[in-house]
């Protein structure tokens, strides 16, 4: 019950309710949720859980090694410890009660995609900046507390502003597949470079560039996910037989460019019925055409 309190004035404290919390009280809220003191129960927690502080006495606090976000103060406010990383689930506001606090140039924030499910969500530290840096290493770093981590392992490391320049990094490929006749298949390219990259699509090394003519076969493009990357999407309907072959994701730009192949095999369904028995085998490892008469315990 008290965690749950606990995840409740989180999410107060997040939303805007936290300048007047506790004394903030919905018309239906109950009286001792209305009254919850977040950190006098964070506080209790601790206790709980045999971390009550005592006397600070900085001399004989452990050195924080290793922190690649800085350092920030314990759950105590006596000694230094290391903050969060990006990506890690944090405390909101200014005192480390629980997942602790965020390192330098992070902010603790609600993760928009946690909460499906009807679960609550959980707050994560978050880059203030989300500019991308290029770093005299050669690699694109996305934020800056991307940069800091790696330059906290090679101090000489240095940055100017943007991205570098590249040529096109397919980060995820399209793969192979297998399918049956009259059926609609989709293979993905998403590729990362600066100056952002085009991408074309062809088959078994034919000069036309999908779609062409055909107005069974359709390309779209678009940027994302990430800044400066582009998602391309093959989509092939009502495929027939004629359609099995070796595709290609070619992605340029003024530096060069790159490419990735994947396989698709169309299938009448007898064959694919055969396909996917033996599929069946190779994963699991027994036979379904056996008669098996044995007792498994």
């Amino acid at each position: 019950m008290l965690w749950d309190k606990v995840m409740f004035a989180l999410i107060a404290l997040n939303s805007g309710i936290g300048k007047s919390f506790p004394n903030y009280k919905y018309d239906d809220m109950d009286d001792d949720l209305a009254s919850f003191d977040y950190y006098k129960a964070m506080d209790e927690l601790d206790y709980r859980n045999g971390t009550e502080c005592e006397e600070c006495v900085p001399e004989l606090c452990p050195e924080a090694k290793g922190c690649r976000a800085g350092l920030v103060q314990d759950s105590c406010g006596c000694c230094m410890e290391c903050g969060n990383l990006e990506g890690q689930s944090c405390d909101l506001g200014e005192r480390n009660v629980y997942f602790g606090l965020c390192g330098s140039d992070l902010e603790c924030k609600f993760d928009g995609s946690d909460g499906d499910g009807g679960e609550l969500p959980e707050p994560q530290c978050v880059c203030v900046s989300q500019e991308p840096l290029c770093g005299s290493d050669g690699q694109t770093y996305m934020n800056l507390c991307k940069f800091k981590e790696a330059a906290f392992l090679n101090p000489v490391l240095n940055v100017s502003d943007g991205p570098c320049k590249t040529v096109p990094i397919i980060k995820v490929p399209p793969h192979n597949q297998v399918n049956v006749t009259g059926s609609s298949m989709v293979f993905l390219c998403e590729v990362f470079a600066y100056p952002m990259a085009l991408v074309e699509w062809r088959k078994d090394g034919n000069d036309v560039i999908l779609p062409g003519d055909d107005p069974h076969i359709s390309v779209q493009s678009r940027g994302g996910p990430q800044k400066y990357e582009l998602s391309s999407w093959l989509q092939i309907e009502d495929a027939s037989q004629m359609d099995s072959g070796t595709y290609r994701c070619i992605a340029h730009n003024e530096l060069g460019n790159v490419s990735a192949t994947a396989v698709l095999g169309v299938l009448p369904p007898d064959e694919m019925s055969a396909y996917l028995k033996e599929k069946m085998k190779e994963m699991f490892g027994f036979d379904q055409s056996r008669d098996y008469d044995e007792d498994y315990y």
